[in-house]
Formats: structure tokens, sequence, C-alpha cells
């Protein structure tokens, strides 16, 4: 129950996603598949079901397959559940996905050591919140220290590299998905 592998797939967002990844217009997807703009925009808003036929037509307008479409889709729930036990605690340092699934956002855990030297910059915003021991992160030159219940905000094209400075600390980064536009490339220095 609430598991997202029981719900069906919303499709429209993966149609979406490709074919602005591909810089095309509703119209051309249209005319290449031979469907009309309305329903594919109905199709991309959730408010149509393409049928297995109509599916496979816009995935060769969009040059991928139905397949591809479908392994890209989100699940149709709003709740997904990812348990605490649902990572191996053998591993170290661990680290769990908080978010299952291609969203507009996505959030890890990260317990135990952590590769310091491991430079990172993302494009969208990020937080990274402290739940357990403590860290030192430098960006931007600058360092900072957090402990248990601090948050830093990091601005998408921030450079940055964290540490864990206490045995066990847990981190959890929530950040915009690297395939939204939400923050302009910015140049880069």
């Amino acid at each position: 129950m609430g598991d997202h592998k029981e719900q069906p797939l919303r499709v429209g967002a993966a149609v979406r996603r490709r074919r602005r990844a591909l810089d095309l217009t509703l119209a051309v997807v249209a005319e290449r598949s031979g469907l009309s703009v309305p329903f594919l925009s109905q199709i991309e808003n959730e408010r149509a079901r393409p049928s297995q036929s109509s599916l496979e037509k816009v995935a060769d307008a969009l040059r991928t397959t139905a397949v591809e479409l479908l392994a890209a889709a989100d699940p149709a729930c709003s709740v997904d559940v990812v348990r605490a036990d649902d990572s191996d605690p053998e591993c170290r340092p661990r680290v769990r996905s908080l978010v299952r699934g291609h969203h507009q956002m996505h959030a890890q855990e990260f317990t135990g050591d952590h590769d310091a030297g491991r430079e990172f910059q993302f494009r969208n915003d990020q937080l990274m919140y402290v739940a357990d021991g403590a860290v030192e992160i430098e960006a931007e030159g600058r360092a900072y220290r957090l402990g248990r219940g601090d948050t830093l905000y990091l601005t998408g094209g921030v450079r940055h590299r964290w540490r864990a400075t206490v045995p066990e600390t847990r981190v959890v980064v929530v950040a915009v998905a690297e395939h939204i536009e939400a923050v302009r490339d910015r140049p880069r220095a």
C-alpha cells in the first residue's frame, strides 16, 4: 500500500520532457505523428491517455520508443513512502535516495564519511540539512561549520565541497532536479 509501483504511470510528463529536450513544438510532433495538437496537449497534461498505437506514433515522432517513454514516466500517485530500511546498512558511506522516480525535486541522505576532495556544482538550488553530527562545507572560498539541525542553502551554480567532522554524521540534501530549468545557466568563472 502506498508503493508507487502499484500506481498507473503518467506518460505525459515524459512526453513533454522528451519534446522539450529535442526543442520541438507540439505542432512539429503532431505533423510527424499524424496526431492532433490538441490531443498531444491533452496527453502532456494528463487529460488523455494514449493508446499503445498512439504512444508508438508519439515515440516515433520524438525519435525514441514507447518502452523508453514508459520507463521515463512518472508514477500517478502523489504520495510515496521510502522506508528507513530501504538501504543497505553495510554500505559505508551510505547514500539513500529519499524520493523515488523522476520528479521535480530530489533528496538524498548521506550517512558516514564523505569524499571531502570532491567538488560539486549543481545547476539548480539545493538545501543541505544536518540531521545528526557535524559537517564542514567550503562554498565559493568560504568555510562553514554546521551542526545538528543547521541548514545551508546553495543557489544553482555555487561550487562547494563538504566533509563530515563527526562519525556517523547524517546529511539530507534536497535539490531541484537537474532536468528542471529552475535557474538559468550562469556563466562559469
